[in-house]
């Protein structure tokens, strides 16, 4: 639950991203994806955490070799555009994401080793999770960007620093990010 507290506190932080609008677009573009797949609520988490549990590696790996986490942000950042809600729900629906984009996060190598990680933990043959990582990988980086500074101000982005340096407890799995950003935003009032 610990990922989830950094989100909270980005969305309390006037100097990040993140926000309660961008929260429940991010809910509803996993839900957007998992009724066009035809997954069900605990195959969607799954999915979600496994997808974070093998990018975790490749992402560290990255930041490694692109000169740090606030390099490795940038080009996440990059990716999502200057608006962190931008093309998010049309991305879920649509898979605009392009190889091109998946090459310059993780390079060539480890993406068979990501697909198949992510088959092996779900479930889901390694054709379907390849087909579904287009749909399911702009989500995941605008939720990194959502920790990152505002425009105009600066500083790290404590959602990827948190993501990357997790010590594998539990605390940083996606998948609970998710499902816990849905209660939050469906609470009963």
């Amino acid at each position: 639950m610990g990922l989830f507290f950094d989100v909270l506190s980005a969305v309390n932080n006037p100097n990040q991203q993140a926000s309660v609008e961008g929260l429940s677009s991010m809910t509803n573009a996993v839900q957007q994806f998992a009724g066009k797949n035809g997954l069900d609520g605990s195959a969607t988490q799954s999915l979600i955490s496994a997808v974070g549990g093998a990018l975790r590696p490749a992402l560290q790996q990255q930041a490694t070799s692109v000169g740090g986490t606030s390099q490795l942000a940038e080009m996440i950042s990059q990716f999502a555009g200057s608006n962190p809600l931008g093309g998010v729900l049309g991305q879920a629906s649509g898979g605009n994401f392009s190889m091109s984009a998946l090459q310059s996060m993780i390079p060539a190598e480890m993406q068979q080793q990501l697909i198949n990680g992510i088959s092996q933990k779900t479930g889901i043959n390694a054709g379907m999770v390849q087909s579904m990582l287009p749909s399911v990988l702009p989500i995941v980086m605008n939720f990194f960007n959502m920790g990152a500074p505002t425009p105009g101000s600066r500083g790290e982005n404590p959602l990827l620093s948190a993501f990357l340096d997790g010590d594998r407890d539990g605390d940083t799995d996606l998948g609970d990010v998710m499902k816990f950003a849905g209660r939050f935003l469906n609470a009963p009032h």
